[in-house]
């Protein structure tokens, strides 16, 4: 059973930025957007409907600031009610601070994920395979690509020496090349937050959590805040083939976003967000252990350039978008036979963390056991009309 405090939720200078997220209130069946203050979380959703509509503002972190709205309980107990296991329907519970919001992720922004990614290729899904691969791979292309800019003349260069060894891989085309990776994670409204249980597909054997920030882009192209986010991967899957990109990435409970959404405020810039370093912990039932970490200052491409690449006159978002940047973690730790790398377990306990955003916590099972996704978009629209807030 997860249990969650608000010490496994806020940053480590609590309340003193911009937080805002998404509470279930069982009184009107449905979602209210929330600010999170020192003394209490506060319903805004009189104000903004939803946390889309809160990010459409001109500059959201103050038109927060401006609302009171209508304080809802502690955070402590509405923190410990979000676990499924022990919830009490009758009260409040966190979920996931994102609604209306397309759900985007960027992939290979790293370079050493980039590898596994060509890895994970070569090997087609089988972990055994991968630790004889990996040793060719950086042979071949080395194992710091960090300096080299995608895109650039170098990096179409060293594209042509790895064509001419028989050694491209589609990963390495976005990865070094000039468009980057950028799909569609999830359906909007799917995921799960904080205390929740993430989802993993059943037939799924090598699988791993991916630790990343997640940026709210409003539909003009801003970057309003982060929060952070696991990018659930199947590694089995996505090697087979990467047309089994959707079914790697997209199952129920499949992508987590959370605690909270940080707006950007005097408190927290796009510049600390560039800096931020990401730590990742897995435990599991068995007594397993594996401790990673992902530092977005050694992303290849720039946030701002990944949101161009998803946001402009070829495609637009009109309530907005949020985007998974990417994780430089790559788990080659070997949880059980030397050589077969590591993979989830039933009720591992992924924490993930950052200062300035906190924690984002998830209890693994497969994503048939997970709570079924039924609250949808025309559930929300009828709800918000059921309470005249739209």
């Amino acid at each position: 059973m997860t249990t969650l405090t608000v010490k496994d939720l806020l940053p480590e200078d609590g309340t003193k930025g911009t937080l805002v997220g998404r509470v279930w209130l069982p009184q009107v069946n449905g979602p209210a957007v929330v600010a999170v203050r020192g003394d209490g979380v506060y319903d805004v959703t009189a104000k903004f409907p939803t946390i889309s509509a809160l990010c459409e503002t001109d500059d959201p972190a103050k038109a927060l600031a401006a609302t009171k709205g209508e304080r809802i309980g502690d955070l402590e107990a509405i923190v410990a009610n979000t676990p499924p296991d022990g919830r009490d329907p009758q009260k409040p519970w966190l979920l996931a601070p994102v609604d209306l919001q397309t759900l985007k992720a960027a992939g290979v922004t790293f370079a050493i994920s980039m590898l596994e990614r060509v890895i994970e290729e070569r090997a087609k899904g089988n972990p055994a395979s991968a630790e004889a691969i990996r040793k060719e791979v950086t042979r071949l292309i080395g194992d710091d690509l960090s300096k080299l800019k995608p895109g650039s003349d170098q990096a179409m260069h060293l594209k042509q020496v790895l064509i001419d060894q028989n050694a491209w891989s589609q990963y390495l085309e976005v990865g070094i090349g000039p468009d980057a990776e950028v799909f569609t994670k999830a359906p909007t409204l799917s995921s799960v937050g904080t205390g929740m249980d993430a989802g993993l597909h059943p037939k799924s054997t090598w699988n791993n959590p991916e630790p990343e920030l997640v940026l709210f882009v409003s539909s003009r192209g801003k970057i309003v805040g982060g929060a952070l986010g696991n990018d659930v991967n199947l590694r089995d899957f996505e090697g087979r083939s990467a047309l089994l990109l959707s079914k790697a990435k997209d199952n129920n409970a499949s992508c987590s976003i959370g605690p909270l959404l940080r707006l950007f405020d005097d408190t927290f810039t796009l510049d600390d967000a560039r800096r931020l370093d990401i730590s990742l912990n897995v435990t599991g039932t068995d007594g397993f252990v594996l401790d990673g970490h992902s530092s977005i200052s050694k992303i290849s491409r720039d946030p701002t350039d990944l949101v161009a690449q998803t946001i402009g006159k070829v495609h637009q978002y009109p309530d907005g978008f949020v985007l998974f940047l990417g994780t430089m973690f790559a788990p080659v730790k070997d949880r059980d036979a030397p050589g077969q790398g590591f993979t989830h377990k039933r009720d591992d306990i992924v924490t993930i963390a950052a200062p300035q955003l906190g924690k984002l916590v998830n209890r693994m099972r497969t994503s048939d056991e997970c709570e079924p996704w039924t609250f949808g978009i025309g559930a929300l629209m009828k709800n918000l009309a059921q309470r005249k807030l739209i």
